[in-house]
């Protein structure tokens, strides 16, 4: 497993996500406008992890020209691998902490990665909800008058449709939580 503080430079972020398709650092450089060696010692970081792969190199001139590609779709880290960044979200229990937000949601993507590569694998489409919305509160008040009738409607729906005894049933997990919309990016100068 890769060490996950690899990524938390965003210059290797923004270089992991254009390595869908194999690039060279030189290639890579001219898009983002930084130096080739900058994009060098960066892929360097990531190749060491494991998140990028060799896939061809050749003679330019004087210098070897290396092209490397993401060894994965798609990359998940879990609150575990982050360490004390993740503030205790694996032993979190209060639900109305972050951290438990964090917990919740690294199962959620964990389980949700493992049952689609399952699907993929089968050839199957992995049957999933989602339900997204911004709500604006008034008052903190208002805030938690809301989560408790959130609460208690859910509590009513799963009682309904809920059944133990199917012969055939799926047991699915249904995850809620709320966190403060973060302040939108400024917009970036052409």
């Amino acid at each position: 497993m890769a060490d996950a503080a690899v990524l938390l430079r965003p210059l290797r972020t923004r270089i992991l996500g254009m390595l869908a398709e194999p690039q060279s650092a030189a290639g890579i450089a001219r898009t983002l406008e930084v130096s080739r060696q900058k994009v060098g010692y960066h892929l360097r970081a990531l190749e060491e992890q494991g998140l990028v792969e060799l896939v061809e190199e050749k003679r330019v001139g004087n210098c070897v020209e290396r092209t490397v590609r993401a060894t994965q779709r798609a990359y998940l880290v879990s609150a575990e691998a982050l360490g004390s960044l993740a503030q205790g979200a694996a032993e979190a229990t209060d639900r109305f902490s972050a951290a438990y937000v964090v917990a919740v949601a690294a199962r959620a993507l964990g389980e949700v990665t493992r049952l689609r590569h399952a699907a993929d694998e089968a050839g199957k489409r992995l049957a999933t909800l989602t339900l997204e919305t911004e709500i604006r509160f008034a008052t903190a008040a208002a805030r938690a008058a809301f989560a408790e009738e959130l609460a208690r409607e859910i509590a009513r729906l799963a009682a309904k449709y809920h059944d133990a005894s199917a012969p055939r049933g799926r047991t699915h997990r249904l995850a809620s939580f709320a966190y403060p919309k973060p302040a939108d990016p400024a917009p970036t100068s052409p």
